[in-house]
């Protein structure tokens, strides 16, 4: 569904990429790992057309992306749950929810599709009439999932979806990104949290200082001596 070549993307005149190479196949959980400013983020980035490429080619189903606009890539079925939420907090979470289904074809089933989402998340349901600011992080961060199912994506993209969040809800956060594969949706996952991402994700990809260095199922980077030593601190 995604296959990522030989990108290198940055910031003016930082070079944050170094010829990235990845592939995402449709039905997957695939997760890129690795540490703080390894550039884990500016690879969504330049994938949803925010931060562009200087050079390398991102394929969606056989289209080139990089020459897209993030309204275009969007329309073609990928859409990304952004790191902090961010939600409009002065807009209910109806409102907020239907934001998510701009794109004209997502617009044309959007009362089946907000059943479907609030099916998943019954808190949300019952907050519908709140505004999104009043909302615990948690909830939040539901809210930021269903706001992106709404766009009814092919290919859904988590930004450090349990940032910030207690034990708890980080254990609920990952059963419902199972959730969304189990009901269709291809996922890609960036996580600090590398313990459970591994262990939801069927492969996953260990970006550092811009590169990627290693890759494998979701059990080989668990058992894999550099990783447990790097990010699970044995």
């Amino acid at each position: 569904m995604l296959k990522i070549r030989d990108l290198t993307a940055g910031y003016e005149k930082s070079e944050v990429l170094r010829g990235v190479s990845f592939d995402v196949h449709a039905g997957e959980i695939v997760t890129i790992v690795g540490a703080n400013g390894a550039g884990k983020t500016t690879t969504l980035k330049t994938l949803c057309g925010i931060v562009r490429a200087s050079s390398g080619s991102i394929e969606f189903d056989g289209l080139q992306l990089l020459a897209h606009q993030p309204h275009e890539i969007v329309a073609l079925g990928v859409t990304m749950v952004p790191e902090g939420r961010q939600l409009f907090p002065f807009l209910t979470i109806e409102e907020n929810l239907l934001m998510g289904a701009y794109k004209p074809s997502a617009r044309k089933f959007r009362k089946e599709r907000m059943e479907e989402v609030l099916d998943i998340f019954p808190r949300v349901k019952e907050r519908l009439s709140q505004l999104a600011g009043s909302l615990s992080g948690g909830e939040q961060q539901m809210v930021a999932i269903a706001r992106g199912m709404m766009a009814d994506p092919r290919l859904l993209i988590f930004d450090e979806p349990s940032l910030g969040l207690s034990p708890i809800l980080v254990e609920q956060m990952f059963d419902i990104i199972r959730m969304v594969a189990d009901r269709g949706t291809t996922v890609l996952l960036v996580e600090q949290n590398v313990f459970h991402t591994l262990q939801v994700a069927n492969r996953g990809y260990v970006l550092e200082n811009g590169t990627i260095t290693l890759t494998g199922t979701g059990k080989e980077l668990l058992s894999n001596p550099h990783v447990r030593r790097a990010y699970l601190g044995h």
